[in-house]
């Protein structure tokens, strides 16, 4: 049996064969095949939440088969290897962790793990604090990203009264805004100033909304089936009483 990693490499080879390939693999770009990378990404951490380790197996060789599909097209306009992938992140892997792989001693902590990123970056010819963070990043994962950045660099409230009074003002001001456009902004500057925030509690935003989001389905779906399987119809008065005996059932 061959090796895997050769098998998989050397399928992805054949479906970008220009004579005898796959006429859709053929069409796609790194442009074109980026939201499916990002969209298995996500099926990895739903496989995880549900602790489904068959599921998991499988999406993550999903994941596999985007690195290499994205390697593929790299090594066909002469731009790097799947080789050089791994190797550029095992090169990293070690670089980061010299108490492990090098002659430095100590614990690898947050702040030791920061300062070795900020070096990478710095080599890269990072210009700015912010340089780095990913914009295909989801809006509140980035928002504490930059947050945090800026924080390193000492642009911060100093306690939680700063940032819980400008909350009120960006919600003064989401209510005065005139147009969609207005209101938007103004939406986005109220959820930015949350973000910093949940921040100064140690609570990261995505995770905090992707938990609240699951319970309110959770209690919304078991309104449903007290209802007789549909809420529609009901007085919101009617609705209030459904939702509060649903929060009963949980203790």
């Amino acid at each position: 049996m061959s090796d895997p990693t050769s098998r998989l490499l050397s399928i992805m080879a054949t479906l970008r064969d220009k004579d005898n390939g796959c006429d859709w693999d053929l069409a796609q770009d790194f442009a074109s095949i980026a939201p499916y990378t990002i969209e298995e990404a996500y099926e990895v951490a739903d496989a995880i939440e549900r602790q489904d380790m068959q599921e998991l197996k499988e999406e993550l060789g999903d994941l596999l088969f985007q690195v290499v599909f994205h390697s593929r097209m790299a090594e066909e306009t002469g731009h790097f290897l799947f080789a050089d992938v791994a190797n550029a992140i095992s090169d990293k892997m070690e670089a980061r962790h010299p108490h492990i792989f090098g002659d430095e001693h100590g614990a690898m902590d947050e702040g030791r793990w920061e300062t070795l990123k900020e070096k990478e970056r710095s080599d890269k010819g990072a210009s700015s604090a912010l340089d780095g963070v990913a914009k295909a990043l989801p809006a509140l994962a980035r928002s504490s990203k930059l947050q945090k950045r800026a924080a390193r660099v000492g642009f911060e409230w100093p306690d939680l009264e700063g940032p819980m009074d400008k909350l009120s003002e960006e919600f003064e001001e989401l209510a005065q805004a005139k147009s969609d456009e207005e209101r938007i902004m103004e939406a986005g500057d109220v959820l930015f100033v949350v973000v910093n925030i949940l921040r100064r509690y140690g609570v990261d935003p995505e995770q905090a909304l992707k938990a609240s989001n699951g319970k309110f389905e959770a209690r919304f779906r078991k309104m449903e089936v007290l209802a007789g399987g549909s809420i529609d119809g009901l007085l919101l008065d009617e609705q209030e009483e459904l939702w509060q005996k649903v929060k009963k059932t949980e203790g």
